[in-house]
């Protein structure tokens, strides 16, 4: 589409990004078909082309509403309408810098900013997030059903391979994953263990940055990057590290993004594109390592195994464009994958907007868990610790990660193999 920018982004390298980016749009609208909040609303300044139009008017000089905000807002940064554009538009990068605009020249209430706020400070900070949610986990039966559905009850996470490898990765040291759910990190651990490979938490690096940048706190999110950076550049460059392995696909999205956000630093620029070239989505990483275990003996599953529902992430499928491996690789240790509607739509977790637009949020919920649970699976997989801990809160089965349940697998065939 054609385009005029005003005088205040023309010549910007944000505007020249904007500017390619809407150029590439031809308006058909096909995006439409597969956005959630669009479904759920019916309203065209709901849906991506209604939003990149919103953007469009802003950056070329019309004034930004608190309605283009809110429009902007209730987007769940899914990514869904980019697998379905016929052009290649990169939406997610223009509602970022749409986003960061509007936020610039349209101020919020000041219930919004304390909300933000507090979100920002408290998830991407280990020391404050940890001792929150056991608090949590102890008031737990006090809680009402919503805060309650957003802390899933602890499991334990067994113990963390002792063994040193001559193969080593590193692993992020997540902000809210190893809180919530720290079984995924130790099943990653014992599975990367038994193929060979040692799994490394550097405790330096911390957030991945994605939501103060998703937030519109991209300052904020450059911060987080450059500490990772730094957390890991010694292990890259003298500690024979072969990869950044990460078990969570929102963060690996943000992680791969980094050379994109850090681009015109000169101290982080060029170390930038070396950590997102040695970046691995854990599902990009593991599959080879794994084919001589499903090659050496057939894997009988129990039942409460065997039939399962894979719900892939947004930042999965549609970010990082990894599909059919982590369904390929379940079916090769003998899960029997139930057929489930609607797979490309978000579950409604989407980082912190299953708080800031927790209505959309529920209603997204419900309608993938129905898809979910219609074939009645023993259990759902999923690949991402918020679309985890989102659908644990309503399932009526066991939601885990991918990787414990191989770590499971493994574990019990092992186990059935000695007593044999």
């Amino acid at each position: 589409m054609e385009t005029h920018l005003a005088d205040w982004i023309k010549g910007t390298p944000t505007g020249a990004e904007a500017e390619s980016i809407l150029r590439t749009c031809v308006h058909c609208g096909f995006c439409n078909a597969t956005c959630p909040t669009y479904q759920l609303l019916g309203d065209e300044l709901d849906g991506p082309r209604g939003r990149i139009y919103q953007i469009k008017r802003m950056l070329e000089g019309e004034a930004p509403s608190r309605s283009t905000q809110q429009h902007l807002d209730r987007c769940l940064t899914c990514r869904n309408c980019e697998t379905t554009c016929p052009s290649g538009v990169e939406y997610g990068r223009l509602v970022d810098i749409g986003r960061a605009a509007v936020d610039e020249r349209v101020r919020r209430p000041l219930r919004e900013r304390l909300q933000r706020a507090v979100l920002r400070g408290a998830l991407t900070r280990r020391w404050i997030f940890d001792p929150l949610t056991r608090l949590g986990r102890t008031l737990r039966p006090l809680m009402p059903a919503t805060l309650r559905s957003k802390l899933p009850p602890l499991r334990a996470a067994g113990a963390w391979p002792s063994r040193t490898q001559a193969r080593k990765v590193l692993l992020l040291n997540g902000c809210v994953q190893p809180a919530l759910i720290p079984a995924i990190d130790a099943a990653t651990a014992r599975v990367l263990d038994a193929v060979g490979v040692e799994a490394i938490v550097e405790s330096r690096s911390g957030c991945c940055g994605a939501i103060d940048f998703h937030l519109s706190a991209q300052v904020q999110a450059q911060e987080h990057a450059r500490r990772n950076i730094d957390a890991w550049w010694l292990h890259i460059v003298e500690g024979g590290i072969e990869a950044i392995v990460i078990n969570a696909s929102g963060c690996g999205a943000m992680v791969k993004d980094y050379a994109h956000l850090l681009h015109d630093d000169p101290a982080y620029a060029e170390k930038a594109q070396r950590v997102v070239a040695l970046t691995r989505d854990l599902a990009e990483y593991l599959p080879t390592l794994l084919q001589p275990l499903i090659a050496s003996k057939p894997i009988v599953l129990p039942d409460n195994l065997r039939r399962v529902a894979f719900h892939p992430p947004c930042t999965l499928q549609h970010a990082l464009k990894i599909r059919g491996t982590v369904e390929a690789l379940l079916t090769a240790f003998g899960a029997e994958l139930v057929p489930v509607q609607e797979a490309h739509l978000c579950c409604g977790s989407a980082g912190t907007y299953s708080i800031l637009q927790s209505e959309l949020s529920v209603r997204l919920r419900e309608r993938k868990l129905d898809n979910l649970q219609r074939e009645r699976p023993a259990m759902i997989l999923s690949a991402n610790i918020g679309c985890l801990s989102q659908l644990e809160g309503a399932a009526a089965v066991p939601v885990r990660h991918w990787i414990e349940w191989i770590d499971t697998v493994l574990h019990d065939s092992q186990t059935r193999h000695q007593s044999v």
